[in-house]
């Protein structure tokens, strides 16, 4: 799940006063508005904004969202954070998701994963929603829009399982020893069980960071995309539950591309190797090697080289196939440069 940053979406800094925040919010409401702006893009635009001003605008949840900002970056992903199931939490800003909601905005989808991860699972009080449902009623008339109240649905069951990417390289498959995996998660803190305010263990969110460095064994013949689970190395709930973690193989080789066993590398000739060919050393997951560049060979040919790839599961290895590229040499002499020029005029003549 993605980080939200809700200062950068409503455009303020992160010491912005609550004026300076309903001055933003209200500025980028009105202009991407649905009933106003017609673009493909304003109705995910001006859910993103309510969703910032629902948190930025409420003190509490403002002091809980910033103590989260400190440990995740936007973009990074993201660990739901599990057991609170029984804190109640204000909800008394702009748009209240616990007591009530409005047609304008729930028809664009409600409020994110990331939101309802942090806020979405506490109760607030029938008279906060009223106060909030006041506040967000007044805002709404100024910009001339009517809205409908609804039921908000309850409360999903908390999801214990963490989904992350693991990132591995062809050597990391060929060795076939274990790969160490960092797995953090947001976890209720033990200190305050979840309950934040004053809490200086957590810093008063109710949660803290949990961090753990894991071994896994890559099966073989493992593709991109492919899911390893492991058991109860998920997220504990209050109870005493866990979840399991699901960790998503992601290729990223500077020097290697992956296809199954078989592997792709591409390595830099001149033009004279290219032309005349020879022998070329090359370093391989099997060792280095030497290698002939055949004559006449093109930029862009390939190669192959047979079982110099990646292990298979009944055994033996796959393919290398080396791609070519022609580079010229760094530096070139004046010798150099001349006969190259020759080499031009020969084909200009023909």
């Amino acid at each position: 799940m993605e980080y939200k940053d809700y200062y950068e979406i409503l455009g303020v800094k992160k010491d912005a006063t609550q004026s300076e925040i309903k001055s933003a919010y209200r500025k980028l409401a009105k202009k991407y508005h649905p009933d106003v702006n017609k673009t493909p893009e304003a109705s995910a635009k001006f859910k993103d904004i309510n969703e910032a001003f629902e948190v930025l605008n409420d003190k509490e949840k403002r002091q809980r969202y910033d103590s989260l900002g400190s440990n995740w970056q936007n973009g990074a992903n993201f660990t739901p954070p599990p057991g609170f199931e029984n804190i109640n939490f204000d909800f008394g800003g702009g748009f209240s998701h616990g007591g009530a909601s409005y047609a304008g905005f729930d028809d664009l989808g409600g409020f994110s994963d990331f939101f309802n991860t942090i806020f979405g699972g506490f109760a607030s009080s029938g008279a906060q929603s009223r106060r909030a449902n006041s506040r967000a009623g007044s805002f709404y008339e100024d910009l001339g829009a009517a809205y409908t109240k609804k039921t908000a649905p309850k409360a999903e069951k908390l999801d214990l399982n963490i989904t992350q990417d693991l990132f591995v390289s062809a050597k990391d498959i060929f060795s076939q020893k274990p790969v160490s995996v960092k797995v953090s998660s947001m976890e209720k803190c033990p200190k305050c069980s979840g309950v934040g305010s004053v809490c200086y263990e957590c810093g008063g969110s109710g949660v803290v960071v949990q961090s753990k460095q894991l071994s896994v064994k890559l099966p073989p013949e493992v593709k991109e995309g492919q899911k390893i689970r492991l058991k109860g190395e998920g997220q504990t709930s209050s109870q005493g539950r866990r979840g399991d973690l699901y960790l998503v193989i992601r290729f990223k080789d500077k020097e290697y591309e992956i296809n199954g066993t078989d592997l792709t590398k591409t390595i830099e000739v001149t033009p004279a190797e290219a032309v005349i060919g020879g022998n070329k050393e090359i370093s391989t997951l099997h060792g280095n090697i030497n290698i002939k560049i055949p004559p006449k060979t093109s930029c862009g040919a390939k190669l192959r080289l047979k079982e110099l790839g990646l292990p298979k599961k009944g055994g033996g290895y796959g393919n290398l196939n080396v791609k070519i590229s022609l580079a010229l040499p760094k530096e070139l002499s004046d010798k150099e440069i001349e006969l190259y020029k020759k080499l031009r005029e020969i084909e200009n003549s023909k």
